[in-house]
């Protein structure tokens, strides 16, 4: 957990450089591309969240998070970033996430502080998902808590389902945006164990603010405050200002993932699908004509093919099926169907997997041109 002068200054160094390679602002307009952020600094208020002999978990979160957002600024001033809170108040879980998808953030990172044993340590990063251990189960009940200290107690949350079946239903309604949040959570991950932090990994759990955001989500967990040496690192301004540093690291090199163009496909977990081959599948709805689609109508397509030389549409390899080709840097690609559902492309997606397409994944349109997937999706259901 040590980190040296020298890792520190070369991690600042390291920092400082990037900044001065950061990408033109006129960059920032690309279609598609990281335009809102939201940080929710968790706790606040009368709500102190977990705490050490002295370190508070709300204070921990905020300063660290008001240092984050003021690399982003400095580096990103056109992006619209928010804060759920920016001083001590208390903000309930429902209108922080709400605060993130009345904004249409294509980011939402939430940060808090651990607790469990005096001998706990390292940082770890949650997406939505099932509590596959007990301490995953643990860590979201203690920060999903905070609902009992709303003005109601709670009352709203009542008939509030976080089973396993309401959150694998979540997870497969929103596994475009949890397939980005593992990524950008795993570059979280990467750049803390840069600064000496002990990486604790990615990991799946109910937490209520991740199932309430519709856009790439992670709650990162900076440390345990209930370890002296990890309550005396996150106490300190300039470990908080590196721990700030490392999540801007991780943010530009997701912001530039994300605006590359490549967009792989969402990997739900295994319990949403079995993806192992099924002879014999009968597939019938491959949505509307390409003739029939209308201009500006957003359109998403399954993508079964990518090649460096065109190929023959009646091949027997398409199995008769009506489809469509396109080029795009430098390669041919195949698509089947027309949809102008997200649910219904992504149903089609999963019987081509299982008639032999495992690579097949989802690909959205608007007028022939290829456009972001996320925010097509975020299109459609405004229509």
């Amino acid at each position: 957990m040590n980190v040296t002068i020298n890792n520190k200054f070369k991690y600042i160094l390291l920092l400082g450089v990037m900044s001065l390679l950061i990408p033109s602002h006129a960059q920032d307009q690309y279609f598609g591309g990281i335009k809102t952020v939201v940080i929710d600094p968790g706790h606040g208020g009368h709500d102190q969240g977990c705490h050490g002999a002295s370190a508070k978990e709300k204070d921990i979160a905020l300063a660290i998070s008001l240092k984050l957002g003021a690399y982003i600024e400095k580096a990103y001033p056109s992006i619209n970033l928010i804060y759920t809170r920016k001083t001590d108040v208390f903000v309930e879980l429902n209108e922080r996430a709400q605060i993130a998808n009345r904004n249409n953030a294509d980011l939402f990172i939430c940060i808090h502080a651990n607790s469990a044993g005096s001998n706990a340590s390292g940082a770890e990063t949650f997406v939505l998902g099932l509590n596959r251990t007990d301490s995953q189960e643990k860590v979201a009940e203690r920060e999903n808590s905070a609902i009992h200290l709303e003005e109601d107690g709670g009352e709203k949350y009542k008939d509030f389902d976080l089973s396993v079946d309401a959150i694998i239903a979540r997870q497969l309604q929103l596994s475009t945006f949890l397939n980005h949040s593992i990524v950008f959570a795993a570059k979280v991950q990467t750049e803390m164990e840069k600064i000496g932090r002990v990486n604790r990994g990615v990991k799946q759990a109910g937490f209520l603010v991740l199932y309430k955001t519709t856009m790439p989500s992670v709650l990162i967990e900076t440390g345990f405050l209930t370890n002296k040496e990890e309550e005396k690192f996150l106490l300190d301004t300039a470990n908080q200002a590196l721990m700030a540093g490392s999540f801007f690291t991780a943010f530009n090199n997701y912001k530039t993932y994300y605006e590359s163009g490549y967009q792989v496909d969402p990997i739900p977990p295994k319990e949403i699908e079995n993806v192992g081959p099924e002879p014999g599948i009968l597939i019938t709805d491959f949505g509307v004509d390409e003739e029939d689609v209308k201009k500006n109508d957003v359109i998403f397509k399954v993508q079964i093919e990518t090649n460096a030389d065109v190929q023959d549409l009646n091949d027997v390899k398409y199995k008769q099926m009506p489809v469509w080709e396109y080029f795009d840097n430098g390669f041919y690609k195949y698509t089947v169907g027309n949809f102008k559902s997200f649910q219904k492309a992504n149903d089609l997606k999963k019987l081509l997997r299982k008639d032999g397409f495992e690579n097949a994944f989802i690909v959205a349109f608007q007028n022939k041109e290829r456009i972001n997937l996320e925010k097509a999706i975020k299109f459609a259901e405004k229509e």
